[in-house]
């Protein structure tokens, strides 16, 4: 079970150096450091680790408040991690995830957090309540008078929000967009990022680019996923869309390949509707002679 560790000091004055030998020494095969705010949830080096890592994985800290500053962030990150199959532990802290007691520990924090999100809305409701029984106007007396100020925190609120829910779905779309832009459409893209998605969680083309454009404005995408995709000719665009759907499941069989096409309701080469192995094999081969596949070759999978 590979450990992984995280390491994150606040300024560029301090070392982060304590802490990676901290995670060398519980046995940590590769250390990742990062210099930011623990209250940035937007942190590149933090968003490229939980993209990449992978099942059977634990995320490794010196301390939690080394990963997150507040419980909802922390909970946000373990979510994603069980979700990929991951694991996540801290040193100094009693939560580790791969044990039954750390997962106590983190259902009594979960409690909590949901605990104190109840006390809140009570006391908002309340505080609201008690205002408008003495005449007062709830809301921000800065937003009312178009103080450009207070509009500018409600701007970046906003735009935090927005970011920490793009992060909840990052590895829904993000491994597809580095991989397959700009090589190929983006309604291409689209529709191999929804294929194996539920009804709830498809995108949209313009939903996507908005995505896209922020996580290139916060560095966590190159600027080139938005150049202008290359005309591709029309016999090239069916092997490049298989390849993108093998890119992304390389122990994918043909069989559930000709699946996620008939999802994507992709007509064959002869117009047919219905796909078969042989005809994913022999277009997966042109990919490869395209160069589209860096990967193993057809030949040798199912």
């Amino acid at each position: 079970m590979p450990l992984i560790g995280y390491a994150r000091v606040s300024t560029e004055d301090q070392t982060p150096l304590p802490q990676s030998e901290a995670l060398q020494t519980v046995g940590c095969v590769e250390i990742h450091e990062e210099h930011a705010s623990g209250g940035n949830r937007a942190r590149p080096v933090l968003a490229r680790l939980l993209e990449r890592i992978s099942k059977g994985d634990t995320l490794v800290v010196v301390r939690i408040d080394r990963l997150a500053r507040s419980l909802s962030h922390l909970l946000e990150v373990i979510e994603r991690l069980e979700a990929k199959g991951a694991f996540f532990r801290s040193i100094q802290d009693p939560i580790d995830t791969g044990s039954p007691q750390g997962k106590f520990t983190l259902q009594v924090l979960g409690a909590a957090a949901e605990f104190e999100r109840a006390l809140i809305r009570e006391r908002t409701k309340a505080g609201l309540a008690s205002a408008r029984t003495k005449g007062r106007v709830g809301g921000n007396p800065g937003l009312r008078a178009r103080d450009p100020a207070a509009l500018r925190k409600v701007r970046l609120a906003r735009q935090d929000g927005y970011m920490e829910r793009l992060n909840e779905t990052a590895q829904d779309w993000v491994p597809h967009v580095r991989r397959l832009r700009p090589d190929l459409a983006w309604e291409d893209v689209v529709r191999i990022i929804n294929g194996p998605l539920p009804e709830a969680r498809r995108w949209t083309q313009s939903r996507l680019l908005r995505a896209v454009k922020a996580y290139v404005r916060d560095g966590f995408l190159p600027t080139e996923v938005l150049a202008r995709a290359g005309r591709r000719e029309t016999d090239d665009r069916l092997p490049a869309i298989i390849a993108g759907i093998k890119g992304a499941d390389p122990d994918i069989t043909l069989q559930a390949i000709c699946e996620r096409l008939e999802s994507m309701r992709e007509r064959t080469p002869r117009g047919r509707t219905r796909w078969q192995p042989s005809s994913v094999k022999m277009l997966l081969e042109r990919a490869e002679r395209l160069g589209l596949m860096p990967y193993e070759s057809s030949q040798d999978q199912m």
